[in-house]
């Protein structure tokens, strides 16, 4: 039975106990006028994706939720709400616990080199470069994970004590307080603290990209949120791919 976590004022929480995917019925309602931080949770997920469509499986135990945001922001700046989503995570796992999460680009959490989180962002325009809305997904291994993966695990076989409804309590008024500082502050100080939740600066990864794959050390994300790679030398600004921590499995997913 699922208990219902105590929310910021001007929350709009809908739960669920399943649906076929939260982003889904997030975007659904964003279309039909749902307002700012309107939030869709389920128990389960029958239809959960990941990035580039893959199917996430979504079993009972962990968290499916979805946000409804819209900033008066451009087209181009939409994506950074990613980075303002992890850094909130990463920062209410941390205070529930001592998990030692981390933040890989693009929109990972990782402890010890295995996947326990993932984000994914969906948007509209309003045909004039601002954006119409921005739908925020985010899926987080609590009870379990995919056994059939190497690289992912889950907060409970790490040791966290707390409940999904604990974690939501935690989470959302930390992503409301840093969205509300990105929209006053801009990028800069969100940028700072991603960083500083992220993988080390100087671990050595492979980055596939749609044209080609590198290997070089990471160097952290840059001003308008491309990862920053040490390759052969010189720094490459990738904005697009999928990263690899060469100490752990690299089995494309991401």
């Amino acid at each position: 039975m699922m208990r219902h976590p105590k929310v910021p004022d001007g929350c709009h929480l809908i739960a669920h106990e399943t649906i076929g995917s939260t982003n889904a019925e997030a975007r659904k309602r964003a279309e039909h006028g749902a307002v700012d931080r309107t939030v869709i949770w389920a128990s389960e997920q029958t239809a959960g994706r990941g990035r580039h469509g893959r199917d996430w499986s979504s079993p009972p135990g962990n968290l499916y939720l979805s946000v409804v945001c819209r900033p008066d922001c451009a087209v181009s700046q939409a994506p950074q709400l990613g980075f303002v989503v992890g850094v909130a995570m990463a920062g209410a796992i941390r205070a529930l616990s001592d998990i030692p999460v981390v933040l890989k680009w693009p929109n990972d959490l990782l402890v010890d080199g295995r996947k326990v989180s993932g984000l994914l962002l969906e948007s509209a325009d309003d045909g004039h470069g601002r954006v119409a809305w921005v739908v925020a997904g985010i899926g987080v291994n609590v009870e379990s994970h995919p056994e059939t993966l190497a690289d992912t695990t889950d907060l409970r076989t790490l040791g966290a004590e707390f409940s999904v409804e604990d974690l939501i309590e935690v989470f959302l008024p930390r992503l409301f307080d840093l969205q509300d500082a990105w929209s006053r502050d801009g990028f800069a100080p969100i940028r700072e603290q991603w960083n500083e939740h992220a993988l080390s600066f100087g671990t050595a990864i492979t980055v596939k990209m749609p044209d080609g794959v590198i290997s070089g050390h990471f160097e952290g994300i840059d001003a308008a949120g491309n990862m920053a790679v040490r390759h052969d030398g010189r720094l490459v600004h990738v904005a697009a791919g999928d990263v690899f921590p060469l100490s752990s499995p690299a089995t494309g997913v991401s």
